[in-house]
């Protein structure tokens, strides 16, 4: 499956957001992380507000442009995602003992399952069962087929 061809990929729960975005909103804008402690981190949102003013940056931690305004649908790609694995994982109290964090051995273990089970692989946690869930894209399509198939 090749991810490379997108500018962004989203999973097709947001689908419909996105095609909004792009419809009503001027497009969607990916911001990246400055911050160092969250060099991974980014963020979707739409380039207008409701109102019609531009948001702007989202927050302390974006850069002060966006890294892509996509206006095109053909350069979003929609992830229908399949679960390939679910395990327990062990939890911790956090430091201030206001949160849950996962135990150290815990995280090994899950980055070695979503690098096990491929590109585009992710994880999510389900807290009622404290089981981390790997998840990986089974299919891809351009958010403008998505669209031209479920928008009228």
């Amino acid at each position: 499956m090749d991810m490379s061809k997108y500018k962004i990929t989203t999973s097709a729960d947001n689908a419909e957001k996105m095609a909004n975005w792009i419809k009503k909103r001027n497009g969607i804008c990916r911001w990246t992380s400055i911050n160092l402690s969250n060099p991974e981190g980014g963020w979707l949102m739409p380039f207008l507000k409701d109102d019609g003013t531009e948001y702007g940056k989202p927050n302390w931690e974006s850069s002060n442009t966006p890294e892509y305004h996509i206006t095109d649908p053909a350069e979003v790609g929609i992830s229908v995602d399949k679960e390939v694995r679910r395990f327990h994982v062990g939890v911790r109290m956090g430091l201030q003992g206001f949160s849950m964090k996962v135990t150290d051995g815990g995280s090994r273990k899950i980055r070695a399952a979503v690098e096990k089970a491929g590109e585009g692989a992710y994880y999510q946690f389900d807290y009622e069962t404290q089981e981390a869930v790997i998840m990986k894209p089974e299919s891809m399509i351009s958010l403008k087929e998505w669209m031209e198939t479920n928008q009228k």
